[in-house]
């Protein structure tokens, strides 16, 4: 493979620059002719696909039905929720015309879909039989706030679920809030490899209209942190704007209590950022599209021979995600190169000597070594295989993770550490410290963790009483 192709910044010396090649060069995405859109290829597009394939299980595991909403919002209904609209005043796009006639109403195109969809349940509520009312949309938002797209990572239009849930009570909420939270947090543990911080975050960073939110935190290789999924308990804020009522068994009326939850396309650049290398691509085996690619070595004289051990070999191996690269245009080496760039996590290759000798020559890529498998092993030996490339991931993952968490007690300790790395702290619970924080070091409160640990310290900024253990940090 030509340097051309390959990968040609490194990431612990620039992992902007190379993050950016990383995308383009694995043919993950391109940018589209309107500044801040990208262009999902096939190959990123098919991890999303098994993302949703997996998260959709899981949701009608617990009882969630998919329903689709309309794409356009009308002014009046993101009115109703004064708090909730301000929040995304700066990122709405609007259509105010079609063909030559200026439409009456402004009508936002979706940066979120509570307004459009709150109108229909204050429709369709209206017994306490009619609840839970437990829907999901998988569907695209648009938000124009920002100036620089980074793929994946902050887009203006984006790929997610949207959960939307109605119950009877508030404890019927917030325990499903509980549940959909570690639910996401299982996931990206076992298919993206990812550890993260589950936390509630600061009234002053929660979601516009939610009583409270909690997210799954998550660090990158530069150190700043980004969120991940997260739950939102919107209590009966949208209820009381939408007029969403219920007679309960009394007969008598109340408003319902909701929750909002997403994952979005965001986890693709987590994922692929935190794992990938200066060669390219590492996908973690239980998300990649392709978790095998089998290159045959072939001459003249043994193609026939070699080509029908490889075909041989991936129909055995038929319960895995399997890619048999037979493109004679291209050599050997040329394909060990390419599917190294590309993540895949095991190649397999089949020679002559494989052949007489009964074996397969295997590769992981995460960590480049080779072994010879026995053919009559091969599924046993994959299996476990994929199970250690996981393991390692996850454990590379976590190692960064807590060498890049410090723990500190003065304020000056925060400032020198800030830089690469998230920090945890002691916090007075403030908004005046919270605030002052954030404009002095551009460091904001990411979460306060769901686990806490015993208070050890005054508060890092005031030095006053301490409430929270807190993570302080740079941001995405």
């Amino acid at each position: 493979m030509s340097k051309e192709l390959g990968m040609t910044i490194k990431k612990a010396e620039n992992f902007s620059e190379w993050y950016l090649e990383l995308v383009k060069k694995t043919d993950l995405a391109d940018y589209a002719c309107i500044d801040g859109f990208i262009v999902f290829k096939p190959y990123a597009y098919a991890i999303w696909e098994n993302i949703q394939k997996i998260v959709d299980s899981r949701f009608k595991e617990m009882g969630i039905e998919n329903a689709y909403f309309p794409l356009l919002i009308p002014e009046h209904l993101l009115e109703k929720e004064a708090s909730h609209f301000e929040g995304f005043t700066p990122e709405v796009a609007w259509v105010t015309q079609v063909g030559q006639s200026k439409l009456g109403e402004r009508l936002a195109i979706r940066p979120t879909s509570e307004t459009i969809i709150y109108d229909s349940y204050s429709k369709w509520i209206r017994s306490w039989r009619d609840l839970p009312l437990r829907l999901n949309l998988w569907n695209s938002v648009l938000r124009w706030e920002f100036k620089h797209a980074k793929p994946f990572l902050r887009t203006r239009e984006f790929l997610w679920n949207e959960g939307h849930t109605v119950f009877a009570t508030q404890k019927e909420a917030e325990k499903e809030c509980a549940e959909i939270l570690e639910m996401y947090d299982s996931f990206c543990k076992e298919y993206l490899a990812l550890p993260g911080i589950k936390g509630r975050k600061t009234d002053k960073e929660k979601f516009a209209g939610a009583i409270y939110t909690e997210a799954i935190e998550f660090i990158m290789p530069d150190g700043k942190v980004i969120q991940g999924p997260d739950v939102h308990f919107d209590g009966q804020n949208f209820a009381k704007a939408f007029d969403i009522k219920f007679k309960d068994k009394n007969e008598k009326e109340q408003f319902v209590y909701q929750n909002t939850w997403a994952l979005t396309t965001r986890m693709i650049g987590i994922m692929i950022a935190n794992h990938s290398d200066n060669k390219g691509l590492i996908l973690p085996p239980n998300i990649a599209p392709t978790q095998i690619v089998i290159i045959p070595i072939i001459m003249a004289e043994n193609k026939k021979t070699v080509l029908n051990e490889a075909k041989k070999v991936k129909n055995k191996l038929k319960k895995f995600r399997v890619k048999l690269d037979d493109r004679e245009q291209y050599s050997p080496g040329f394909k060990f190169n390419e599917w190294e760039l590309k993540g895949i996590p095991i190649r397999l290759e089949i020679g002559p000597r494989d052949i007489e000798n009964k074996q397969i020559t295997v590769v992981r890529r995460d960590t480049s070594e080779k072994i010879n498998v026995k053919i009559t092993d091969l599924n046993k030996e994959i299996s476990k295989l994929i199970k250690d490339i996981h393991k390692n991931l996850y454990e590379r993952a976590e190692k960064f993770s807590n060498e890049h968490t410090k723990t500190v007690k003065t304020y000056d300790e925060l400032k020198k550490y800030v830089i690469g790395n998230r920090i945890k702290a002691c916090w007075c619970g403030s908004r005046e410290c919270e605030n002052k924080v954030k404009e002095e070091t551009t460091a904001k409160i990411s979460c306060i963790p769901l686990v806490q640990d015993k208070i050890f310290s005054k508060c890092v900024k005031c030095e006053k009483e301490a409430k929270h253990v807190v993570i302080f940090a740079k941001s995405y």
